[in-house]
């Protein structure tokens, strides 16, 4: 079982210490690690797809000097196996990493797949246990029209691992961690599930998932880690620069240029950094446990320390209602 008041509200998330779009050293990686450590967070979030298997290294290797008693609460995702790839440049961008290590990783929600992933997880981390164990990427936004099937691969024999592994004790939760709130909702009307990993679709710029999936979770006592609160950048950077900026991953559509231009307003005339109204933001909500945004250097880390310390006016977020920017029904700070 996990306390989710352990996780604190700040997490790390550990994409970027795999090299996430450009390469860091282990010493910068390390760095980064031990001013999260320092700063009092206590949640860690790795995948082996982060770097294909760089990321866990590099939080194994710093994190049990700062933890021997394993207090953090870590977690990693399964789904994507790591094969070898021989004859790559490993000097180039491979899916979205800059890493030195020579595998790459595909999709596989097989049992044994599952089995294996958890395993060589566990050593790259040098950990006894994990603590939350998330299905990596199941769901159209992933697959497209190859969901069906890998939907019913991962219902006949990922799921079955992973609660086998929650069920034995191995791992404190399981769950998913995905781009989409659709296929957790699928997932829960087949199965039990502890906490949703959910990039994005809870947002300062999108609230739909309040509809029915939120209720959803509420109802199944569900928990919420929010990665992406900055929906790609956009809620970070605003759309004042030169530079279009991006919304899931791509650059943003002129609407959605449009609606952040507008909260940034918002937050510009409350004297407010739209950034730090973007962070603050899903934590109202009260199955939302943490908020995990990517953290690539110890300033990053104090930075989002000192976001998440800005008062915001409880003005604010009702001109963001009523200006139809956020759901009426959000939950918000101060409520």
């Amino acid at each position: 079982m996990i306390d989710w008041s352990a996780l604190g509200k700040l997490g790390f998330g550990a994409g970027s210490i795999g090299n996430l779009y450009r390469a860091m050293t282990d010493e910068a990686a390390a760095e980064t690690v031990c001013a999260a450590w320092s700063a009092g967070l206590r949640y860690f979030d790795t995948a082996p797809h982060y770097g294909f298997g760089l990321s866990e290294k590099r939080l194994g290797a710093t994190l049990p000097g700062l933890d021997p008693d394993e207090r953090a609460i870590v977690s990693t995702k399964v789904g994507r196996r790591l094969d070898p790839v021989p004859g790559k440049d490993l000097g180039q961008l491979r899916q979205g990493f800059v890493s030195p290590e020579p595998v790459e990783s595909f999709f596989d929600y097989s049992y044994d797949s599952i089995m294996r992933s958890y395993e060589a997880s566990r050593k790259r981390l040098r950990r006894d246990r994990i603590d939350i164990l998330y299905c990596h990427d199941i769901g159209r936004f992933a697959h497209g029209d190859d969901h069906p099937a890998r939907f019913a691969e991962f219902m006949n024999g990922g799921y079955k691992a992973m609660r086998e592994l929650r069920d034995g004790g191995a791992v404190g939760a399981i769950g998913l961690g995905v781009n989409e709130y659709q296929v957790c909702e699928e997932v829960m009307a087949e199965g039990d599930i502890d906490v949703v990993l959910l990039a994005g679709r809870y947002t300062l710029l999108e609230q739909d998932s309040l509809s029915t999936f939120l209720p959803l979770c509420e109802a199944r006592d569900v928990r919420i880690v929010l990665g992406g609160p900055y929906n790609s950048g956009i809620l970070a950077k605003g759309v004042r620069g030169r530079a279009v900026g991006h919304y899931n991953y791509e650059p943003a559509p002129a609407k959605i240029v449009e609606r952040v231009g507008a909260i940034e307003d918002v937050c510009d005339a409350h004297g407010v950094p739209m950034i730090a109204a973007a962070l603050q933001f899903p934590l109202a909500h009260p199955q939302v446990v943490s908020v995990i945004p990517g953290m690539n250097s110890p300033r990053q880390v104090q930075a989002a320390i000192d976001l998440m310390a800005v008062a915001i006016p409880p003005a604010l977020w009702a001109d963001l209602k009523d200006k139809r920017l956020i759901r009426a029904d959000a939950p918000v700070p101060h409520d």
